[in-house]
């Protein structure tokens, strides 16, 4: 992301000034170094690493435009402060990403693609899974199928593909995985896989988790937990799914799966999120080169990627040069007869543009 939304504004003509996660500052780094050594100017292309707090005000007072990734709470106040200045945000913000299964699925890739969405960087990715509806008919055996994937899955440290899933980013993010676990778990969930802490893997690892029997009572129902856990939900029908999918302030990632393509994509345009896959993890939508991708509710405004992704860091300007005669009429023909003539002529010119 620190490399596309840049370079997406420096196609719009734009140089720009970024300031990377802290947790991540070496990726935007590596990629600013490329661009360098390809040829970009230095200037064009600046880099600025440290705490929001204390050089976001800074960077909001001079710039142009505000593109950014992070949290809603974050967001409304960067939104607030572009509207004061008056200029322009695009925000993707916090999710609480779903996943329909329907009756007519393929369970094994159904399965397949939910362990795909649910668990990758360990689920720290802005677009990954947290909430599973699965069709009563199919339920069990899409349970069993999950569980048993997930509980193969190998969590560690390596630097090679060894491993499936590794560590959380700060001691903060393990501290919310493990209390929203161990809140729905105290409250009755039902433990499926994981809901362990690791530490003999590293200080921040975290088993891969499925939980079933979650209710509105408990903190993950419905807020983000941005780790490696997801709750599992029978429904009777799409619609019951659909309105349980889009029971949330949220509207960022969804998924749907049907061997039915038409079926998944009826279902798909009416679940409330910026980006929708069927049979898909989240992949299609989010690397698709004319796919604009962006949330919907409090997962934010505005588009990256696409043309939307290139035109948002650009302004509309109109010149308009008139030739040989204008709009007011000449001075020795009356108001009347001026406005008959523009009228037929413009017919004539319509026709001949039709034609």
């Amino acid at each position: 992301m620190a490399a596309s939304d840049a370079i997406a504004a420096l196609m719009g003509g734009n140089a720009v000034v970024q300031k990377p996660d802290t947790q991540t500052a070496l990726t935007a780094l590596w990629s600013l170094e490329l661009m360098r050594e390809a040829g970009l100017p230095s200037r064009v292309w600046q880099m600025v690493v440290g705490r929001g707090s204390s050089i976001g005000g800074a960077l909001m007072d001079n710039a142009d435009y505000m593109m950014f990734t992070g949290s809603t709470a974050s967001g409304r106040t960067i939104a607030r402060d572009a509207g004061r200045r008056l200029i322009g945000a695009s925000l993707e913000l916090g999710g609480k990403n779903a996943m329909l299964v329907l009756d007519d699925a393929d369970i094994e890739k159904a399965a397949d693609g939910a362990i795909a969405a649910c668990f990758p960087s360990a689920g720290q990715l802005c677009v990954s899974i947290e909430r599973l509806y699965v069709a009563e008919s199919v339920h069990d055996r899409f349970v069993a199928a999950c569980v048993a994937r997930a509980q193969r899955l190998k969590v560690g440290g390596s630097y090679d593909f060894s491993c499936d899933v590794g560590s959380l980013t700060t001691p903060a993010q393990l501290q919310t995985v493990t209390e929203h676990v161990d809140d729905a778990v105290a409250k009755g969930a039902t433990i499926l896989a994981g809901a362990t802490a690791r530490p003999d893997l590293g200080p921040l690892f975290y088993e891969p988790t499925i939980l079933a029997d979650v209710t509105p009572d408990m903190t993950l129902y419905e807020h983000e937990t941005f780790g490696p856990v997801v709750s599992i939900y029978p429904v009777r029908d799409d619609s019951e799914a659909i309105a349980r999918a889009n029971a949330t302030p949220y509207g960022l990632n969804a998924g749907v799966w049907s061997r039915d393509g038409a079926r998944g994509r009826t279902v798909a345009a009416r679940l409330h999120a910026g980006t929708v896959s069927v049979n898909e993890a989240f992949a299609a939508a989010w690397g698709g080169v004319d796919a604009p991708m962006g949330g919907m509710g409090d997962s934010g405004l505005g588009r990256r990627h696409g043309a939307e992704g290139i035109l948002k860091y650009t302004e509309a300007q109109t010149v308009a040069h008139q030739r040989i005669q204008g709009f007011t009429p000449p001075a020795r023909i009356a108001p009347e007869t001026w406005a008959a003539l523009l009228t037929g002529a413009l017919r004539v010119l319509r026709t001949i543009g039709s034609r």
